[in-house]
């Protein structure tokens, strides 16, 4: 995921963006038509985690690193050299 500044975020539409609050420190954007998980912030939404799959190409953006390895698949094989961190 990527973050950004909620007031540097630009939406080409958002006829069907709706918000849910998820917990008491999160709330989620999703598209209310297909269920697409788009962003979340967590409060006080000073930063906005967009979901990288859903940014428009060239994106720019590169990988650091793998998240959560310890619990992937026994049939997917990270073998790109970046940093494998067992938990979060």
């Amino acid at each position: 995921m990527a973050a950004c500044r909620s007031e540097n975020l630009r939406l080409v539409a958002s006829s069907t963006l709706s918000w849910y609050r998820s917990s008491n420190n999160v709330e989620r954007g999703f598209c209310s038509r297909c269920g697409g998980n788009l962003f979340w912030e967590a409060a006080p939404g000073i930063e906005t985690f967009v979901a990288a799959g859903t940014l428009d190409p060239p994106t720019g953006l590169r990988l650091a690193k793998h998240i959560f390895v310890g619990s992937k698949s026994d049939f997917y094989e990270i073998a790109d050299g970046l940093p494998q961190e067992q938990d979060g």
